[in-house]
């Protein structure tokens, strides 16, 4: 079973580019993992294919070589945070909404049309710190355009915005997230868990 991990740098994860199985630090570690211990029997692949700093729009510019050649089994897509935020861009060059939903509804098309997997979307997040502030109803725009695409695309989604947040109210935000942005190792188990959730859906049917 094919298991394709695509997105930013949450799922990038610092993984090694000369190593095409590795699957960085992060939450595609984690369910890699869990998915081995559960279903011993399955042969299993698993690749990650997140880029640190990529938009919906840096997807869409390789989605066919990373994403719709691969022909996954099962992919999972966490993007958009860029689209709002990046050390690159200014408020004033932010995504419009109606070019993030263009991208979003050509990869999900791509993947629907040219290929026979099961799409889980996990949505963006921040955590609420100073450096969010700027680009926080940016991204809650986007939010809503994410689930709206995935309501007509996805088999599974998965709302970690609003997961992290009531985590976030139970212990401590900041052993889940330092920056704001990306997940310390304990929040990529917390995501890891929810993801796995998903995946195992869809294999027990």
């Amino acid at each position: 079973m094919k298991v394709l991990f695509q997105g930013d740098s949450v799922t990038d994860a610092e993984r090694n580019r000369e190593d095409p199985m590795d699957l960085g630090k992060g939450y595609p570690y984690y369910v890699a993992k869990e998915l081995r211990e559960i279903y011993p029997d399955i042969e299993f692949e698993f690749y990650n294919r997140g880029c640190s700093g990529h938009l919906t729009q840096t997807l869409v510019d390789r989605w066919q070589r990373d994403a719709v050649d691969m022909d996954p089994d099962v992919i999972t897509i966490l993007i958009g945070v860029n689209d709002s935020w990046s050390p690159t861009i200014g408020e004033a060059d932010y995504v419009s909404d109606e070019q993030y939903e263009k991208n979003y509804r050509f990869l999900l098309t791509e993947m629907k049309e040219k290929t026979h997997a099961a799409i889980i979307v996990l949505e963006q997040f921040a955590f609420d710190r100073e450096n969010t502030k700027p680009f926080r109803r940016d991204l809650d725009n986007k939010i809503l355009v994410t689930r709206r695409v995935a309501r007509e695309f996805a088999d599974l989604y998965i709302p970690l915005d609003g997961i992290l947040a009531a985590h976030s109210v139970q212990e401590d935000e900041y052993l889940l997230c330092e920056d704001g942005v990306h997940p310390t190792p304990y929040g990529a188990e917390v995501i890891s868990a929810y993801v796995t959730d998903a995946i195992c859906a869809i294999i027990d049917g």
